[in-house]
């Protein structure tokens, strides 16, 4: 018998390709709040849906007693910095106590494995709301593990490339509709990875989570310098870019190993990958010792950056 999988926040960008990801070796439903969304994501990628908003536990039990998941995979957040900012309690809801009521949840039902996915804004030092609201499941989903049966491991990266209000596709229908990019820091680096490399993150985090559980799981990433993209942007497609005014929240880089971190984190290989394993609250001896930001990992070529502004999703993919 396959084993059952619940992805809260299905419908978004990379629930759903988890979805379709693991669809052929598992059971898969996609839960969301939106049952117009929810339609759509079933359409996509065949896989069973159900209605589920994270901030009403509630609802999480509902969806839990429906689907008798083995896995849950809690993707679901509001993930827009400016708007975090704007509307902190609002990402507080959904990213804060929507995560709580997952986790009461699935340790009521004996869950065996819960995979809380994260962001390198979670990183210290934590520059806004969302971040740190990410920063908050990370330590409360780490923190439970051990307390019961249920398995928990956190996974964090940097920007998954054409996902949902992510810059890339805001800089398409800019690039659309008036030839003109703006860019609220063109000297702001950020990590870029593939969706595909998102999923694999966390298929890893599940097939070792024993070995992972209490745990966050990132891995190496490159980075870019926004100016750098833009110039391939323009290079390849035309138009021109300008500067426009920065936005609430926002910093010139990102970290995924914070220098606070270092003495608690361990490299480890997987799929001959470099990984960083990060525990809380127990040191390590054979710990990195600088920390991985968007400053001093590998740059992307511009044949990596074309690479990625050139592949993007199917509008009924977003």
């Amino acid at each position: 018998m396959l084993k059952r999988v619940l992805i809260t926040g299905g419908t978004g960008f990379l629930g759903k390709r988890l979805g379709l990801a693991m669809k052929g070796t598992h059971e898969v439903f996609l839960g969301a709040r939106n049952n117009k969304q929810n339609q759509l994501a079933q359409r996509f990628t065949g896989c069973q849906v159900v209605p589920l908003d994270v901030s009403s536990v509630e609802s999480v039990r509902d969806a839990l007693i429906e689907t008798k998941p083995d896995i849950v995979i809690h993707a679901a957040a509001t993930k827009f910095v400016d708007l975090a900012e704007k509307f902190p309690l609002e990402c507080v809801d959904v990213n804060v106590t929507g995560s709580a009521n997952v986790a009461r949840a699935c340790l009521d039902r004996g869950i065996g494995t819960v995979i809380g996915i994260s962001t390198d804004k979670a990183a210290p030092p934590v520059r806004n709301t969302y971040g740190m609201t990410k920063a908050l499941m990370e330590r409360m989903f780490c923190s439970l593990d051990g307390k019961s049966d249920t398995r928990f491991v956190c996974v964090r990266y940097g920007n998954v490339a054409w996902s949902t209000g992510s810059v890339l596709p805001i800089w398409k229908r800019m690039h659309e509709e008036t030839g003109v990019i703006g860019t609220t820091g063109p000297d702001m680096r950020r990590f870029f990875f593939s969706v595909d490399e998102a999923v694999k993150l966390v298929l890893t985090a599940i097939d070792n989570a024993d070995e992972l559980r209490g745990k966050v799981l990132s891995r190496y990433m490159k980075a870019a310098l926004i100016r750098d993209i833009l110039e391939q942007w323009i290079g390849a497609k035309g138009g021109s870019w300008e500067q426009i005014a920065g936005r609430p929240g926002e910093r010139d880089d990102e970290f995924l190993i914070g220098d606070l971190e270092l003495p608690y984190t361990r490299e480890v290989t997987y799929g001959g990958i470099l990984h960083y394993v990060i525990s809380f609250n127990e040191r390590s001896e054979s710990n990195p010792k600088v920390g991985l930001s968007s400053a001093n990992t590998e740059r992307l070529s511009n044949e990596e950056i074309l690479a990625l502004i050139n592949s993007p999703p199917a509008a009924d993919e977003l």
